[in-house]
């Protein structure tokens, strides 16, 4: 029989039986209260899967060709040796140290818990909005079930005379074919569709008199969306986007239902998929007319852009994202581990593949734009586009010219709903683990928990499938995890490394791995790391424009509730200091004891409290035999009796 207590704070859970601190893989969990994964490939395939977003496909190719090509990997490197793997690694081992969520680590140093509370908004937030690019994925995946795609040609009902499509002649000579009739004449008609060059010439003339659209773009805009003119417009909920969301949020809570034990599974087919199909896409790309033109602008240096800050810039901002620190996640997927779990391999291995992935998937972009380029006779500049208009309207525009059009369809949209679930995963369960570490009784009914977070997320999220929906996810995209960011990652290493101490915390990792962190990762935490950080928020700040979707700029009010989100995270942090600092009396003891970590900080389950831990297997076993503590400690029951 086995009993749980805890302190009155609520800050520690004490299992008094000695048989459920054995840590053996044959045992089962090392932590009994929390969980850890089955497996070692568990926790590194989420955390692959958790990297490689959505960000990867279509936010860095774009970023590499706009920053001079493949000199673009030269910063893109630097940023992730002193930026962005220094701030992975610690966030892995000081998760795994303290096997808590965002929200229970953060006994290190009280006076910066707001920095948990405010990941855990951060994490929320990206949550509402990212769901809804998995459901686009899955409208768009259902409508690739057909023999032909319908964003392939202007026959339709959403089609407008502005849509046109672009095919090679015979004579290699670029025409454009209007295939929707004009209310009261045929303007363009079938003009554009013979070879005579008088009608051809005025077939150019028209064009330019009116500017056209592809049959992806009005397909995403008029079918799909049913966009209205402005934020001010929301219009009708999309009742099939609605649905598709439905079923995002129901295939979440799914994989989520039994939190580690059942993501860690799914992961095995989300976090390995999406290379299959990018290796499918490649060959496929590079047998294309055209695709070693769109890979050689892709990799063609242009080495005066590195005398450029904004190249600079927007190498860091990518680090920064793709590795999805900041958000909570990492310390929430780590905080499972083993204790002795080796998290510094992990950590480098995490980050190589992520940022491979980055440098891959450019490949398998630039070679369908290429091929896009060459049927539309344009330069493969004039075909790009970056996040959204890659993913569901300049991809599929190039998917739609292929043969076969509909099988690498479905692929490339089950590619885009694996990459988007992984890290959907990822940052729901820093939610629910940051909400379940700070009230443990809600553990017992976590399922139910889960449900109810992901109706209200469901619910939240539908203003982004009304006929303004686009609006508001840009607006949540914008600013939810821009300068906030940046600012919690800051206050998180001055806690660990300034306030906690370098030297304390590499004990902390000695205890785990059996070695310290080498002088590169002390140069780094004290100092690059840091200033690295506030070059970015610099770059942020300079490079400011107000918030557009393609022409439109969004009014004031839209901007001030966009600077509402940053703020509603970052307040969180001076809060919890003020919180914090009222729970105690007298200033100079007040800052002591929220500077400092609290007397429970340490590793959780008693067989690793060894060393400057000891005190905590010993003020364990006074709570287990006498039920309550004279050092300022009592134990109350909160669990039943478990057998």
């Amino acid at each position: 029989m086995t009993e749980e207590k805890k302190f009155p704070n609520g800050s520690g859970v004490v299992v008094c039986d000695e048989s459920s601190s054995v840590s053996d893989a044959s045992s089962g969990d090392e932590n009994k209260e929390r969980g850890n994964w089955s497996g070692k490939l568990d926790f590194i395939l989420s955390c692959i899967g958790y990297a490689v977003g959505l960000g990867n496909v279509w936010r860095f190719p774009f970023l590499a060709y706009r920053n001079g090509g493949g000199v673009f990997l030269i910063p893109y490197i630097i940023m992730l040796t002193f930026a962005g793997l220094p701030l992975f690694f610690l966030e892995m081992a000081f998760g795994q140290f303290a096997s808590q969520g965002v929200t229970g680590v953060w006994r290190i140093s009280p006076f910066f818990k707001g920095c948990g509370y405010a990941m855990m908004v951060i994490s929320g937030l990206v949550c509402i909005y990212y769901n809804v690019i998995i459901a686009w994925s899955l409208f768009y995946l259902f409508a690739s079930f057909t023999s032909e795609l319908p964003w392939a040609t202007c026959d339709h009902y959403w089609n407008t005379p502005a849509c046109a499509q672009r095919r090679s002649s015979e004579t290699n000579s670029t025409m454009m074919e209007n295939s929707t009739m004009m209310s009261n004449s045929t303007m363009m008609g079938r003009i554009c569709n013979m070879t005579v060059p008088s009608l051809m010439a005025n077939c150019t003339n028209m064009t330019k008199m009116l500017k056209t659209k592809s049959p992806s773009e009005e397909y995403w805009e008029n079918y799909v969306l049913q966009q209205s003119p402005s934020i001010e417009e929301n219009g009708t909920i999309r009742w099939q986007l609605a649905l598709c969301l439905l079923l995002a949020w129901i295939i979440v809570f799914l994989c989520l239902i039994r939190g580690i034990k059942s993501s860690g599974k799914v992961v095995y087919v989300t976090a390995t998929f999406p290379y299959v199909v990018l290796v499918i896409l490649l060959v496929r790309g590079c047998t294309l007319p055209g695709a070693i033109d769109g890979i050689l602008f892709y990799l063609t240096p242009q080495w005066e852009k590195l005398g450029t800050a904004k190249v600079w810039g927007d190498a860091a901002t990518q680090i920064f994202y793709s590795l999805g620190v900041a958000f909570g996640a990492l310390h929430t997927m780590s905080s499972y581990n083993r204790f002795h779990n080796n998290c510094y391999r992990d950590a480098l291995i995490v980050a190589i593949i992520n940022c491979s992935t980055s440098v891959f998937a450019g490949f398998v972009i630039f070679s369908v734009i290429g091929f896009m380029a060459h049927e539309a006779g344009v330069k493969p500049e004039d075909a790009v586009q970056s996040g959204p208009g890659l993913a569901f309207i300049a991809y599929p525009q190039g998917i739609a010219m292929m043969p076969i059009a509909p099988l690498w369809s479905i692929l490339f949209f089950l590619m885009l709903l694996t990459l988007g679930l992984d890290s959907q995963f990822a940052m729901m369960d820093t939610v629910i683990s940051g909400v379940v570490d700070q009230f443990p009784k809600i553990r017992r009914k976590q399922t139910l928990f889960t449900g109810i977070m992901c109706i209200i997320f469901f619910l939240i999220g539908l203003s982004c499938v009304t006929e303004g929906g686009i609006y508001w996810f840009n607006l949540i995209d914008w600013y939810c995890a821009s300068q906030s960011l940046m600012i919690v990652g800051l206050f998180e290493i001055v806690a660990i490394v300034w306030v906690y101490g370098y030297d304390n915390f590499a004990e902390d990792i000695k205890l785990m791995l059996g070695f310290k962190p080498n002088i590169f990762w002390k140069v780094c935490w004290y100092f690059l790391t840091p200033a690295l950080i506030l070059f970015i928020l610099i770059f942020m700040s300079i490079n400011y424009t107000r918030i557009y979707y393609n022409d439109y700029v969004y009014p004031a009010w839209a901007e001030a509730l966009g600077w509402m989100m940053v703020v509603a995270s970052v307040i969180q942090i001076p809060l919890w200091m003020i919180i914090n600092y009222c729970r105690k009396v007298g200033f100079i003891e007040s800052m002591k004891k929220v500077l400092v970590h609290t007397d429970d900080w340490g590793p959780a389950v008693e067989i690793n409290q060894t060393g400057r831990y000891e005190h905590l297997r010993k003020n364990n076993a006074m709570v287990c035999d006498n039920g309550y503590m004279n050092q300022g400690f009592q134990s109350d029951k909160i669990f039943t009796t478990k057998m």
